[in-house]
């Protein structure tokens, strides 16, 4: 049965449109958010994705000022990229001039937002009109859990000597993000640059209380007051990659890795007693620190499978050393590269899940 159109179509939006707010009950929220203030939802992982469908023919988006990049797809065509990047960056444009009738709008969050704490405020709408029913989401479910490569760190960048900068990263271009669609999956991913599995990038031998084990089950990264509600995304398998960090420079603790992963998996496995984990390599290691990380990975998973847990799985993406698909910013793996790792990983889970 159609839904009903809104009674008065315009071409441009003015400010006396309709205003939906954040907590319309047609808004579909997919990742780690906040609703400490259901008017103005937080989250600082990269991923994040908001959904809804809308009537008429334009739609605005609002947020905080200073949230940061979004990339936006209206109707299925070509996603786009919009930012709130001022301090007046308060309502973005995202469709304008569309056939009169019902449409519909997928946003992600693109950056780390541990920094801008970003904040989705609502839509804006022409006179007269509202929102309608999100897409149904995929009944597949993964979650994502890494570092900067996993984030889409200097993805949009064609130069390895470029340092980092929000705007040539891009989580939509990431291998998690498009395995997931290669495999008609909804993802949740919590990540974040320089994290590690026991120490962080160029930390202290002994570790960081800060490290994603430490972080993993908070809502907001570094937030301890807001403990993530494990029952509302319930993933059907988990990849880990974890490790590059740890292992990137010297003073690594070979002992402490080893009890990272091992911890991990247990802490992982009391919060999904049903979902096969995938312990995964990155790319950007080579030569002795991806040995260690491989040793203490496959040693990790033995012992777990041994123990009578057989959905812990192993398995190693393909090391960007050669260089042949170029580089993103700060020698992280390019645009080119990620399209290799999810097709790897694609096939991988594809076998592994059975989801053909």
């Amino acid at each position: 049965m159609a839904l009903p159109l809104c009674s008065h179509a315009q071409s441009t939006l003015t400010p006396k449109g309709a205003i939906i707010p954040a907590t319309d009950k047609h808004i579909q929220y997919v990742g780690r958010v906040s609703f400490k203030n259901p008017q103005s939802p937080m989250f600082t992982f990269p991923g994040v994705q908001i959904n809804s469908g809308f009537q008429g023919t334009s739609l605005k988006m609002i947020a905080k000022p200073q949230s940061g990049y979004f990339m936006a797809q209206i109707d299925g065509a070509e996603p786009f990229k919009v930012g709130f990047n001022t301090d007046n960056d308060s309502i973005v444009s995202l469709a304008t001039a569309l056939p009169y009738g019902n449409h519909q709008v997928k946003l992600m969050y693109i950056i780390e937002g541990y920094e801008r704490r970003p904040e989705f405020r609502g839509f804006i709408l022409d006179k007269g009109c509202t929102l309608t029913d999100a897409p149904a989401l995929p009944e597949r479910k993964i979650e994502f859990i890494g570092n900067s490569i996993t984030c889409g760190y200097g993805v949009e960048s064609f130069d390895p000597n470029e340092h980092f900068n929000e705007a040539t990263e891009n989580h939509y271009y990431t291998y998690a993000a498009i395995t997931a669609r290669n495999l008609e999956a909804q993802h949740v991913t919590v990540a974040r640059s320089g994290i590690g599995i026991y120490r962080n990038y160029a930390g202290p031998k002994t570790g960081n209380p800060d490290n994603m084990p430490n972080c993993y089950e908070q809502t907001l990264l570094y937030d301890k007051t807001q403990p993530w509600d494990f029952n509302r995304f319930t993933p059907n398998v988990v990849c880990v990659n974890l490790g590059t960090n740890d292992t990137s420079t010297k003073g690594y603790d070979k002992k402490l890795l080893l009890d990272g992963y091992r911890n991990f998996i247990k802490k992982l496995r009391s919060h999904y007693p049903n979902a096969k984990i995938v312990m995964l390599t990155g790319v950007m290691l080579d030569g002795e620190s991806l040995e260690d990380v491989k040793n203490a990975l496959n040693t990790a998973v033995k012992e777990a499978n041994d123990k009578g847990d057989k959905e812990i799985y192993r398995f190693d993406m393909t090391p960007h050393a050669d260089r042949a698909l170029r580089l993103g910013a700060d020698y992280h793996p390019s645009y080119w590269q990620q399209q290799k790792m999810a097709g790897e990983l694609t096939a991988f889970l594809r076998s592994l899940m059975q989801w053909f």
